[in-house]
């Protein structure tokens, strides 16, 4: 399958850019000519398993950091093993470094020599997204190799429409494997509180912005908290959308009630919430390091250390593994969930945290340099087959989990460990993330003020408001992005965190509106518009 120009300029420029920057050099011998070898096709019959073959795929993939504590390769695990045996094909997997992941697949894609599949986001992290990257023979369109050699996944996109619709381009080629959420794994995210701070004070959860106000300021003068509220900062402060939501406007893209996409941070009432923030962080309430907030250890000393009494985060990820750490020094440590707020009192959430069931980036791609194209499509549709998701999802079972009453439980031996936690001794049976079907019996949650937790972040609007992240502008269309986007993030987030600290006046929102549009904001929101336009009618 002959390399396109345009894939031989990305991929020879790439290497240049990637080679010089990180100083790591790319092979430089016909560079993506993609030249593959004749198709050996399997000979097990499509749905059956284990194939019988000889052949070895490569895998290119993020390894669960929690597997790490047991082994270096995910086909030294137990799940890794056991996915051989029931398939029948040996893998062989390469890992990206830890937080190297965006830089290494660069390096990937530029290299002449792709492995058999690669989990990523195709359409966020390839320049010109998914369809760029089939035009520029990186990866292969799926349509005819899931009709042919994939009736696990072909059976589920005809039954759910929705689903279809995620994981396809515009000109409707599918191409990945997609990472499915369970109805009950959409929200993970959101504000919780310290319940036992608010119990001493004989306060009540927070619901609207003032009651949250009330409630800062007595952990700041009655708890003596240095940062009543606290969260992690990524790029931007990691809040989803809580207290900027009241608003009813977002710190970022979002759909409104006409179903018209709006950028947020250049809305009129986004400087009424730029105002509330700043008057907080001015009175002590927020934060005053909140931009230093960059890894998980500080966040964990500020919300362990009797610190921050607020925060929004993960529910596993922070309100579990918080309420497990914590409750070994204090036993009266309470985290629970509270409400995205509102302005007024009973009125529902405009926005807050809600993923959609395709999720892009644990998704698999089968690269244009694979030899085995058939077997590749068999063996990733095996995890769309009842016995496959019960591996993906529960691991061995007898050892990670058994049989009660129809339904899978994990055992003692993962929940029960004395040396390591839930998350660690499930990461060596299952695949955390990937291309499979999340089942919504899986659960988590180690605490029941988690379960109510997942209730509690589901009252938004955010369905009607989130932005998908799978429309797929055309190939100009994601040039111009990407040229606008850049510039326009980092000048909204430089600002962002200036008004928020008071080194700009709020005077100059009305400038920083117009600058945000002299750098082509208007044109972003019309391509957005369009390909979201396209995205509805397919």
């Amino acid at each position: 399958m002959k390399q396109s120009s345009a894939g031989k300029s990305f991929r020879a420029a790439a290497c240049i850019v990637l080679a010089s920057s990180l100083a790591v050099a790319c092979t430089k011998q016909n560079i993506g000519d993609g030249q593959n070898a004749p198709k050996a096709s399997p000979s097990s019959e499509a749905g059956k398993y284990p194939i019988q073959t000889k052949e070895t795929l490569t895998s290119w993939e993020q390894i669960n950091t929690n597997l790490i504590t047991f082994v270096p390769n995910l086909a030294d695990s137990p799940f890794g093993k056991q996915l051989e045996k029931e398939t029948g094909v040996k893998v062989k997997y390469a890992h990206p470094a830890d937080g190297q992941s965006k830089e290494q697949f660069n390096l990937l894609i530029a290299s002449n020599k792709l492995p058999d599949v690669i989990e990523y986001d195709w359409n966020s992290s390839y320049p010109g997204g998914a369809e760029k990257a089939i035009a520029d023979k990186v990866i292969l369109p799926l349509n005819d190799y899931i009709d042919k050699y994939a009736p696990n996944l072909k059976k589920r996109l005809q039954q759910d429409p929705e689903l279809d619709k995620m994981v396809k381009t515009d000109s409707g080629k599918y191409y990945v494997f997609p990472m499915i959420r369970p109805d009950n794994g959409l929200v993970f995210r959101g504000p919780m509180i310290r319940k036992d701070w608010l119990d001493e004070l004989k306060l009540q959860v927070p619901t609207t912005i003032d009651e949250w106000y009330t409630v800062l300021k007595a952990f700041k003068e009655q708890k003596g908290a240095s940062a009543p509220f606290t969260a992690m900062y990524s790029n931007e402060f990691n809040i989803q959308d809580t207290f900027i939501g009241a608003y009813r406007t977002a710190n970022r893209f979002y759909i409104d009630d006409q179903g018209k996409v709006k950028y947020g941070p250049i809305d009129p009432q986004f400087k009424e919430a730029l105002a509330l923030l700043r008057k907080w962080y001015a009175e002590g309430l927020i934060d005053k390091d909140f931009a230093l907030n960059t890894d998980s250890k500080t966040l964990d000393n500020k919300m362990l250390g009797e610190n921050s009494g607020a925060t929004v985060s993960l529910l596993s990820g922070g309100m579990g593994r918080w309420m497990e750490t914590g409750k070994k020094k204090n036993p009266k440590f309470q985290l629970v969930a509270a409400p995205y707020p509102t302005l007024k009192k009973g009125e529902r959430a405009f926005i807050g945290q809600r993923d959609f069931k395709y999720n892009p980036s644990a998704s698999k791609a089968v690269t244009a340099d694979t030899k085995h194209p058939e077997l590749a499509v068999q063996w990733l549709d095996y995890a769309f087959s009842e016995k496959g998701s019960l591996l993906f999802n529960f691991g061995i079972e007898g050892e990670s989990y058994s049989m009660k009453d129809g339904a899978p439980q994990f055992t003692e031996k993962m929940t029960k460990n004395d040396k390591y936690n839930f998350q660690q001794m499930v990461s060596q049976y299952t695949k955390p993330n990937g291309p499979f079907p999340g089942d919504s019996r899986k659960n988590f949650n180690t605490f029941p003020e988690q379960d109510e937790a997942v209730k509690i972040w589901s009252e938004t609007d955010a369905a009607k408001h989130v932005m998908p992240l799978f429309i797929t502008p055309t190939v100009e269309e994601s040039k111009e992005v990407a040229k606008l986007n850049t510039a326009i993030a980092s000048y909204k987030e430089e600002m962002f965190v200036k008004f928020i600290m008071g080194k700009e006046p709020i005077d100059k929102f009305d400038d920083y509106v117009k600058q945000i549009q002299s750098m082509g904001i208007d044109k972003v929101t019309k391509i957005y518009q369009e390909a979201l336009d396209r995205y509805n009618k397919r």
